[in-house]
């Protein structure tokens, strides 16, 4: 039961936080409808603990369906963390009649006795139908903005023409400097039912292009173009900056798309009991119209020119105006702004000759948005001051191209005065001159050494270690080595692959090492382990030393293959004798200990024998 009370304890604790934080009720519908049309208003609150919700007055609007109310809620525990979510929605279906411009109200709500408010929406009722005469392409009247006349267009489908599907391309400025943002925006304008739409845009001479990017879903509005209502989405957006003067063309881009239009030789009611769809897909290729660029060159630019094109403030920092020598001091500079951020070079800080410097950090936190690149780079200088004293750090000047003004602008840091006091262990003493005053020190030319005190080797000239018997030998020696290495290691590689010739070589060790086990129950008086640990020892060595099987160890055998290997009859019978002794000794009458020790020494006399002879 603790574990669901905890549990229990912990969502209870999750409902109450969250009470306790902020209520947002938004209100949501489309920015513009077509007039006959209908479309949905929904008011969500982000909490399940609300009464009395009251709609506002939807004026200008038929209500067709609402409120319907819907609710979800979420509770997960990650690491120990615990999060709840919990939203209710009311919807309504509206249907606006008479062209215009119309507001819809405030919505209201009660949360823990208090009164929450939604923000009032405006919503554009267009006139429903063509609603007008369409010129249906050349020149729009906007000087930025064209969209792609019939004739540019080519449709693989008879009924679709380039009134119900084409393209525009807008740019924000057509009369720019260089390096100053341009917002290229591609729009979809249709009357049929588009799935599916493929093209790019291809590398432009000339632009450095970033992408702006927008949603996967693409979702549909109701625009008003020439007369018609269409339905539009803004396809793509990319942000230019001109990187040369001149008359720059952004080229037509090719697109295909894909529409889904009704079958007219196919009845909708057999096709249905068929199985088939009253509906095939068409491709429709379209082309977006050509934007021509009129990039100015920046005026003369100024010696310090940091190369930022746009709107920026300057600030700046230093870690500490009081510092021991050989201490490490931080000055930061922040540029903030919007504009070509990225090509923004480093402000250069006049620090004093005295002090060791190193290259600035530099870090960024702008973000891509539809003015630019927006945010602040902050420059972080390292600087180490070496001597004791009283030094100047003089303001920095930063200028830019202000894209609203049209000209240059200077802004400057603060100057900063530093005070190094003297560091420790007697570091950090300052130069004077005769008069008193602190002097500069600085680095001269490097071609002059200090002169070398001490003791110094001397050579005979031509006197050198190169080409001697001692440095051909550094070299012959390694290699000597590795052959030597190599002959041996292929030897002990051969032996080991022969088993019946290593099993014979570590036959009298194996022997020997239970001999001395044996030994060790000879002094502990263990008859029976003893008996049988010398019995292991012979039997082991014979199988061992001619690569016997176990099958095949027996007395016969044994004679026959030492007299085979010419062993010496004498030897041959002593072996054999120390076997029979060690099989008898453990039942024969008298002292155990003295058998014990008379099998030990013949055993060990009999298998040393062997292997002199062997």
């Amino acid at each position: 039961m603790k574990p669901l009370l905890q549990i229990f304890i912990l969502m209870m604790l999750s409902v109450s936080a969250f009470a306790d934080g902020d209520i947002s009720f938004r209100a949501s519908a489309p920015s513009s409808v077509e007039a006959g049309g209908k479309f949905r208003v929904q008011f969500t609150v982000n909490t399940q603990n609300v009464s009395n919700f009251s709609a506002p007055d939807f004026k200008g609007f038929d209500v067709i369906y609402g409120p319907s109310t819907s609710s979800q809620s979420s509770f997960q525990i990650i690491n120990g963390h615990t999060s709840q979510s919990s939203s209710i929605v009311y919807t309504f279906v509206l249907m606006g009649n008479d062209p215009g411009t119309y507001t819809i109200g405030s919505a209201s709500i009660q949360v823990d006795g208090k009164t929450v408010k939604s923000k009032p929406v405006q919503v554009r009722v267009l006139p429903g139908g063509a609603g007008g005469s369409s010129s249906g392409g050349g020149y729009s009247g906007n000087s930025r903005t064209n969209h792609s006349s019939p004739s540019s267009s080519s449709s693989s489908g008879p009924n679709i023409s380039s009134k119900d599907l084409f393209m525009t391309a807008t740019a924000s400025r057509t009369n720019v400097h260089e390096q100053e943002a341009i917002l290229l925006t591609y729009k979809i304008y249709t009357l049929v039912d588009l799935t599916q739409m493929d093209g790019k845009l291809p590398t432009l001479d000339g632009f450095q292009i970033q992408e702006i990017p927008l949603p996967r879903n693409k979702e549909f509005t109701v625009e008003q173009y020439n007369g018609r209502n269409y339905r539009t989405v803004v396809w793509s957006q990319y942000l230019l900056f001109p990187q040369k003067s001149g008359n720059l063309t952004i080229p037509s881009i090719p697109y295909e798309g894909l529409v889904l239009t009704r079958n007219r030789n196919i009845d909708p009611i057999e096709a249905f009991f068929n199985g088939q769809s009253g509906y095939t897909e068409t491709k429709r290729k379209i082309a977006t119209p050509a934007l021509t660029i009129h990039v100015s060159p920046l005026p003369n630019k100024p010696a310090e020119f940091s190369g930022a094109v746009g709107k920026f403030s300057l600030s700046s920092s230093i870690s500490t105006k009081e510092v021991d020598a050989n201490d490490a001091v931080t000055l930061k500079i922040e540029v903030k702004g919007s504009g070509n951020m990225k090509l923004i070079a480093t402000p250069q800080v006049k620090f004093p000759k005295d002090f060791e410097t190193y290259d600035a950090k530099v870090n960024d936190k702008f973000q891509l948005t539809k003015s630019g690149l927006a945010g602040t780079k902050e420059f972080e200088y390292l600087f180490v001051p070496r001597h004791a004293g009283t030094y100047e750090i003089p303001a920095t000047e930063f200028i830019y191209f202000d894209t609203d003004a049209r000209s240059y602008k200077t802004l400057k840091t603060e100057g900063y005065t530093l005070k190094v006091n003297k560091g420790k262990g007697g570091s950090g003493q300052s130069v004077s001159n005769y008069s008193g005053q602190q002097q500069e020190i600085q680095q001269l030319n490097q071609d002059i050494r200090f002169i070398k005190k001490g003791d110094v080797a001397l050579h005979r000239r031509g006197d050198t270690f190169f080409g001697t018997w001692k440095y051909m030998l550094a070299y012959l020696l390694p290699v000597l080595l590795f052959v030597l290495l190599m002959f041996l290691g292929r030897k002990r590689m051969k032996t080991n692959a022969n088993v019946a010739l290593s099993r014979g070589k570590k036959a009298n060790k194996v022997a020997l090492k239970r001999l001395k086990t044996s030994k060790k129950l000879l002094d502990e008086h263990d008859t029976g382990k003893f008996f049988d640990e010398v019995l292991r020892a012979l039997w082991g060595y014979v199988g061992d030393k001619f690569n016997m099987s176990q099958e095949s160890l027996n007395k016969e055998y044994i004679e026959q293959s030492l007299k085979s290997r010419q062993v010496p009859d004498e030897y041959i019978q002593q072996f054999m004798k120390v076997l029979n002794d060690c099989e008898f000794a453990r039942y024969a009458p008298g002292d155990v200990n003295e058998n014990m020790g008379n099998v030990y020494n013949s055993a060990m006399d009999a298998i040393s024998k062997m292997e002199d002879n062997l």
